[in-house]
């Protein structure tokens, strides 16, 4: 059917609101205007939504029955609304039934989904989405435990499970769940927050709206919790009404946060709220406290959304094909199905456009979340202090770089320090700590009763630690230790007994010599361990050098004493080669030269030789050689010291599979894990176990030796065999390997705010001073024992450690002796040509011989002699000294 220019077609579009409250009529007329801006400024559209309007009267059915008579009686293609997510829960279905899309700017829940419920569109945020930023927050302050309240309903159930998720993420407890029905009384309200009184825990997040979040924060205000220490975070629920609400429920919300959507300023908003709130009072002027929030700007960009989409498809048929109706038929069968339904949702899906609330798109079926502002309440209202971004964080200022911070906080009880976010039960005195009283190793804990006074005294190692750690706290804590014993003054259990305690709530924290295991820390939290970690076996040692006469000759190996010995040999008599016909010290009677070869190479193991050496070659080779037995010398000394200190120590026992093999008993201390860890981890055969109390005791287990109901070795944790060797460090030592445990530690409750904290000063008294004090007032002067991971044996030094040396060394003496006896042949020469020719090789080498065995009357160790003497010189003497020096003239006449 041809149209005319003017012609317009309506397309009705419900609307289901409760109209007696502050938020239906806030929502009508900023969806009544969107309607009129958007067609003023878009005159020539074709389209024209037309409102039916329906009051669900704050009824979940009557949201439903308003619903069904749009669906049924008006065909309606689309309902804005309803406005609480309970009422929506009810709706949804029948625009799934009628394939009208169910368009709500206030339902928030997170359980409205919209994977199940295809036709409903929220042009409104996810409670959900604001739970990164209250995370955030959590996490800048550190805070460790939460208390959540919130409403019994549809609204206040939704979230819970994602803030629970949320917060396991940074590792903070939910310590307590306070559930507030919506028509609880003042009385009801009262009694919730007394019980919250009695808790640890300060940091609330509150998750509900009006009425009753103003009347929870007035009731918290009268009995005191809006003061110093406190901590109240608030969801968007709240946080987006402040400005509504009465002055006297802001006195009493003072320091509070809160996040709430980001809406960033424009032009258009600015004018928006001009002309809202000048038609609002025309419309009531009776009431003046209206304010504008962001549902209202949400109902403004939902209702202009719709129009955008509608238009998009044009002129079509908006009409809907009925049911058939049967006798039996019920008032939903009636209701017909929309057959532009499923277009104009997708329509409305792929609208995108600049709203007044910020960028309209609908992702998922929801609105698209960009930024929230976390504010704070001071005085009359509210303070921006910041903003989270998915991409930033937390950030002072949008489109910042800057580290992740927020502004200046003003907390309740105007304080302007971080609280810590806990405090000792009002219902508590002091945190009682338990503590075990076996006398085993009473250096760690150690249990001294007054029986005249009846008081009781507990010191020691672990006690001092943790005192220290507690006065360091930069706030006080009382408590008192309370022994872990029975009627009969023995200890009540083992130690897991003891920690057991702790999670059943009969003690607050376990202090002593405590080992942090991987099953203890499902039921309780350790702080950081305070001694060394580890679990090792002592086995006593046995002192060789009694039993062994020849140790001397262990730290070289027998090659390396022959080639030592051997080059001893050949270095004297290389040196006596080069010294025999220019020193004195090196002639005489043969008997007395070879003597001298002897003497002299082995006096250099000491540096006592009193023969000079007077030729340079023989001294280039004593430099090496002197070189040589330094080194040799000091890696003898070096090795038999060694050799001797590990015999000292040398274990009787070095493999533990050895142990295990020949069935030998060990020991291991009673009411520890290290039996447990001995049967189950290390296959011991749990009857050969003998179990211990005392240092005193296992020593005595020892002596008897295991043929004799005693044992072959034990094992323990390394601070308690560092007590067992200082006292007994002759007898016993320590053998590898050692399994790795994290040491002791005092024991909380899961997810104690003060494990942190004292962990921190745990972490100081350990690096500092304080822990050397400590370890002498309660371990004494530990004797000089090796250490726990000491080694256990010592090899001989072999000759691949010097053939590097002998070689330098041999090569030194070969060639200064081949250089010696290649210059004496050359001077002596005139032998050989003198000699008849007739003369065997045997004869000449007889005469080499015995020119070699005269003195070089040529050197000058003879000539400074003899001239310096005051005695006449023999005439043979003199004559051959004489035609010494005629062959000494002539040699350097006839030298090129």
């Amino acid at each position: 059917m041809a149209m005319s220019q003017n012609t317009t077609i309506p397309v009705k579009v419900g609307v289901v609101l409760d109209m007696d409250t502050w938020l239906g009529k806030m929502g009508l007329s900023c969806i009544t205007m969107a309607l009129s801006d958007f067609y003023a400024s878009h005159g020539h559209y074709k389209t024209r939504l037309v409102l039916e309007i329906r009051d669900s009267k704050r009824d979940v059915v009557g949201a439903a029955a308003a619903a069904l008579d749009l669906l049924q009686n008006e065909e309606v293609q689309a309902i804005i609304g309803p406005a609480s997510s309970m009422q929506a829960n009810f709706v949804i279905g029948l625009g799934d039934k009628a394939h009208v899309p169910i368009i709500s700017f206030s339902a928030t829940s997170p359980s409205l989904s919209s994977i199940r419920s295809p036709y409903f569109v929220r042009a409104t945020l996810n409670d959900s989405a604001q739970v990164p930023a209250i995370r955030a927050i959590v996490q800048a302050f550190g805070w460790r435990q939460v208390v959540l309240i919130y409403l019994d309903n549809e609204y206040g159930n939704g979230v819970i499970p994602y803030l629970t998720d949320a917060l396991q993420e940074i590792d903070t407890r939910i310590s307590y769940r306070s559930v507030i029905h919506p028509l609880a009384t003042d009385d009801q309200i009262l009694e919730e927050l007394y019980k919250l009184m009695t808790m640890p825990t300060r940091v609330f997040i509150v998750h509900m709206f009006t009425p009753l979040g103003p009347r929870l924060f007035g009731r918290a205000n009268e009995i005191g919790m809006m003061e110093e220490g406190f901590v109240w975070i608030l969801t968007d629920g709240l946080t987006d009404i402040l400005s509504t609400l009465d002055p006297s429920v802001i006195d009493s919300m003072q320091g509070v946060l809160g996040v709430k959507p980001h809406v960033p300023r424009s032009k258009e908003l600015e004018s928006f709220k001009i002309r809202w709130k000048r038609e609002i009072q025309q419309e009531y002027p009776t009431n003046e406290s209206f304010e504008l929030n962001i549902f209202g700007l949400w109902a403004y960009d939902a209702a202009s959304g719709l129009a955008m989409a509608v238009e998009k498809l044009g002129a079509t048929n908006f009409s809907f094909q009925k049911s058939h109706i049967s006798r039996n038929s019920t008032d939903l069968d009636t209701v017909g199905v929309s057959l532009i339904g499923p277009k104009l949702l997708q329509s409305l899906l792929n609208t995108r456009f600049r709203g007044l609330s910020g960028d309209f798109q609908i992702v998922n079926r929801q609105l698209h979340s960009s930024a929230f502002q976390v504010v704070n309440v001071i005085r009359k209202g509210e303070r921006g202090v910041g903003f989270w971004t998915p991409e930033n964080g937390t950030v002072r200022k949008l489109d910042s770089t800057s580290k992740p911070n927020l502004g200046t906080i003003v907390w309740p009880g105007e304080s302007p320090s971080v609280p810590k976010g806990w405090v000792l039960p009002t219902n508590e005195k002091k945190l009682r700590i338990g503590v075990p009283v076996g006398q085993g190793y009473s250096e760690f804990v150690k249990v001294t009763r007054d029986p005249s006074s009846n008081t009781t005294e507990v010191t020691g190692f672990s006690i001092a630690v943790f005192d220290a750690a507690m006065v360091a706290l930069p706030y006080v804590v009382p408590y008192e230790y309370i022994p872990f014993e029975g009627p009969d003054g023995k200890q009540a259990g083992d130690y897991n007994d003891l920690i057991y305690q702790v999670y059943l709530q009969k003690y607050d924290a376990v202090v002593g010599d405590t080992t942090i295991l991987a099953n203890r820390s499902l039921y309780v939290d350790f702080t950081l361990p305070y001694t060394d970690s580890g679990l090792s076996m002592v086995v006593p040692t046995i002192d060789k050098r009694k039993k062994n006469a020849w140790v001397f000759l262990k730290p070289l190996t027998w090659d390396l004493w022959v080639t030592s010995f051997c080059f001893f040999v050949f270095t004297g008599f290389v040196i006596w080669v080069l010294e025999h016909r220019v020193n004195k010290d090196f002639r005489g009677p043969r008997s007395h030269q070879v003597g001298t070869i002897f003497w002299f190479s082995f006096s250099t193991l000491v540096f006592t030789q009193k023969e000079r050496i007077v030729s340079n070659l023989a001294r280039i080779v004593m430099i090496i050689w002197f070189f040589v037995v330094l080194i040799l010398t000091q890696s003898y000394t070096a090795s038999l010291a060694s050799m001797l200190t590990v015999q000292q120590l040398n274990p009787t026992i070095t493999d533990i599979n050895e142990l295990i093999k020949k069935g030998e008993p060990v020991g291991c201390q009673n009411d520890s894990f290290v039996c447990e860890f001995l049967i189950e981890s290390m296959k011991f055969d749990e009857s050969k176990l003998v179990k211990y109390e005392s240092p005193e005791e296992l020593d005595e287990l020892f002596s008897n030796k295991s043929s004799k109901g005693g044992i072959a070795a034990a094992f323990d944790e390394i601070p308690y065999m560092k007590i067992f060797l200082a006292k007994y460090c002759s007898k016993y030592t320590a053998v590898g390997p050692t399994y790795k445990f994290d040491g002791f530690g005092f024991v909380f409750p899961k997810g104690s705010p003060l494990v942190a904290d004292v962990s921190r000063e745990v972490l100081n008294v350990t690096e500092g001073a304080k822990m050397l004090q400590f370890e002498k007032a309660w371990f004494g002067q530990t004797p000089s024992c090796p250490e726990l991971t000491s080694s256990v044996s010592s090899n001989s030094i072999g000759l691949n450690s010097f053939w590097g040396l002998f070689l330098i060394a041999g090569v030194a003496s070969c060639v200064a002796l081949t250089t010696c006896i290649t210059m004496f042949l050359y001077e002596n020469r005139d032998i050989l040509i003198n000699l008849n020719p007739s003369s065997s090789i045997w004869g000449k080498i007889k005469a080499m011989a015995t020119r070699f065995e005269d003195k070089d009357l040529r050197s000058h160790t003879f000539r400074n002699s003899d001239l310096s003497s005051n005695r006449p010189m023999h005439p043979h003497i003199l004559f051959e000294y004489e035609l010494a020096n005629i062959n000494h003239e002539q040699t350097r006449c006839h030298a090129p």
